[in-house]
């Protein structure tokens, strides 16, 4: 006879819909943030027991505890790093997904959902301007998109090449810290020049500094500190010539790429080997997805199909997502943009996101002219840098916590040429920018 040791419940299964559908309709609290573990612990202490909580115990710690103790960063006030602005549909298709259990590691286990997300990356890739050999896979984050991308491409340099060296990663003293750590990881030499005022690597600063090993230049598609996006075209020319790799970390910017007026900065972007583009930054998906895409995806197949003979049934013949990124087991994560793609369209993604630059513009206009604050950069894409007058470091840090606590703002300290000023990263539509001066008056 049968048992089935976890017997479905309607009462409980009823309760997280109803959960779920009242929280995307109303949208997370900003007032929402992190505690500290001793004070978790204090109230969801002893959860983990032999016998169980029951679930209305169980999903009560959940609303009650555990989701108010995060940082809502889908809020149109959370501008620091950058946040995420999934939207409603994206969200609602989550749950469907995740409710779906869809192994999305090779064609057999997730076919129907492979094909929906490659018509995603597709058009990823026609912004881009690349051809049909382009292809990749939905990860996790830029971070395994980045290193992906690197080890594929020191794979093709030594078959081009036959040398089995460390090699070296040019980038941008402005690059993302995962750069580094790939470099780490790799055991690759990291080739780093300097940026230009406004955070911009050139390509003659570039070729300065390209050594016979360099096996990959990384161009920034909108630097994560200050939204600078690298002389692309440049770069890849000097790459073609010199038989280097480029790849593109787009994480944060690619998403401009969609907006007609702002996708000449990227231009050159078409001869690049590989990007990355994160949709749960400015592309409206929710966490965690990262577009990881070859120009031609074969290179990406030489380098990371795995092969064992618990492997020898996958039909080869169809698309295996694990075939182009270090890993094998893997979710349909590429699904919610899909989704979200299919239900508004594409020309809603970029209305929203020129409006989104519009709001960025808008706010770096009005600090310009504000007598309290300095304006610095920008906007490099919708990343704004900015400091106040009279302000020592030590008093701007208390504004920021100040703020980030009281759900009014999310805005805190970086650094820009050795400076604290403050950031902003405008990704979400619904930002009203009325509401950040606002806040920003308290500055004076």
């Amino acid at each position: 006879m049968s048992h089935d040791p976890f017997p479905f419940a309607h009462d409980d299964t009823r309760r997280i819909l109803d959960w779920v559908e009242g929280y995307i309709a109303a949208g997370p609290d900003p007032k929402n943030g992190a505690r500290p573990a001793v004070a978790l612990e204090a109230e969801m202490g002893g959860a983990i027991t032999p016998d169980g909580l029951g679930a209305e115990a169980a999903f009560a710690l959940f609303t009650d505890v555990i989701q108010p103790a995060t940082r809502p960063f889908g809020h149109p006030t959370s501008l620091s790093f950058v946040a995420a602005a999934p939207t409603r549909a994206a969200l609602s298709f989550d749950a469907a997904l995740g409710a779906a259990g869809i192994f999305a590691g090779n064609w057999d286990g997730g076919a129907g959902a492979i094909h929906a997300e490659n018509q995603a990356l597709r058009w990823l890739s026609d912004l881009a301007g690349w051809p049909p050999s382009a292809g990749g896979v939905f990860v996790a984050g830029g971070t395994l998109g980045n290193l992906s991308a690197l080890h594929a491409a020191r794979h093709w340099h030594r078959s081009r090449n036959d040398t089995s060296g460390r090699g070296a990663i040019l980038c941008s003293s402005e690059a993302h810290s995962s750069i580094a750590a790939v470099a780490r990881v790799m055991d690759a030499d990291l080739i780093v020049v300097p940026s230009d005022a406004t955070g911009r690597m050139a390509a003659e600063a570039a070729a300065a500094h390209l050594t016979p090993e360099t096996f990959a230049i990384v161009a920034n598609g909108g630097a994560t500190n200050c939204g600078a996006v690298d002389d692309i075209a440049g770069l890849t020319a000097l790459a073609k010539a010199r038989g280097v790799w480029v790849h593109v970390d787009d994480a944060y910017g690619g998403a401009a790429m969609a907006d007609p007026e702002t996708r000449p900065a990227f231009d050159g972007i078409e001869r690049a080997d590989s990007l990355i583009i994160d949709p749960h930054k400015w592309v409206f998906a929710p966490y965690d997805s990262c577009a990881l895409l070859y120009r031609d995806a074969a290179n990406g197949a030489a380098a990371h199909g795995q092969r064992a003979v618990y492997l020898d049934t996958v039909d080869k013949n169809e698309w295996n997502p694990s075939d182009y990124a270090l890993h094998l087991t893997r979710r349909a994560r590429g699904l919610p943009l899909w989704y979200s793609l299919a239900t508004h369209g594409t020309k809603a993604y970029a209305q929203a996101i020129a409006h989104t630059r519009a709001i960025a513009e808008d706010l770096a206009q009005r600090i310009a002219t504000a007598p309290w604050l300095d304006l610095l950069l920008g906007p490099n894409l919708t990343v704004i840098l900015f400091r106040p007058k009279g302000k020592a470091e030590d008093e701007m840090v208390h504004w920021a916590e100040e703020h980030r606590r009281s759900g009014a703002l999310l805005c805190l300290p970086t650094r820009w040429r050795g400076e604290m000023v403050f950031r902003l990263c405008i990704v979400n539509p619904q930002t009203n920018p009325d509401h950040v001066m606002a806040v920003l008056d308290t500055l004076k």
